[in-house]
């Protein structure tokens, strides 16, 4: 097998019973990297400080990633034309932070899906309409996400 890595004195091919005498006079692992390889490739390291630093940085890349953030605003049946503007203001101000919202509308199918609609037109200079407007028992909700930016 071919040992490869920092702690190996002299990096080449060595038969499996030299690599594990090496590792044991190190108190290290040996650890196969490729086996499809010819020869197969080992390398000479402590594994659990291997698999420690493996979960660090799964870790690390976990927090790193963009949390994606869900409001939502919601409508009655009764909703005027100033709560809707109001509400609409709200919305803009949730699409540029970065956040995703869900309009929801708890009222009779058809008047939530057009106010619904409108709404989703109202901000399609600030965000799009991942959905259609579904109904789910009494509520009937369509998620808006932030205009990504060029």
């Amino acid at each position: 097998m071919r040992l490869v890595g920092e702690n190996v004195p002299e990096q080449g091919i060595y038969p499996l019973s030299k690599a594990l005498q090496m590792a044991d006079a190190l108190n290290l692992d040996l650890v196969e990297i490729s086996a499809k390889a010819e020869p197969p490739v080992c390398k000479i390291l402590d594994y659990q400080k291997y698999l420690y630093q493996q979960r660090k940085k799964a870790k690390e890349m976990k927090s790193n990633s963009a949390k994606i953030v869900i409001k939502e605003i919601r409508f009655g049946p009764n909703t005027d034309e100033h709560d809707f503007q109001f509400k609409l203001k709200h919305a803009r101000e949730f699409l540029q932070e970065g956040s995703n919202f869900r309009g929801r509308s708890i009222m009779f199918a058809d008047q939530g899906e057009k106010q619904l609609l409108r709404f989703a037109v109202e901000l399609e200079d600030a965000g799009r309409a991942e959905n259609m407007p579904k109904l789910e028992g009494k509520r009937m909700t369509m998620i808006i996400a932030p205009v990504k930016k060029k």
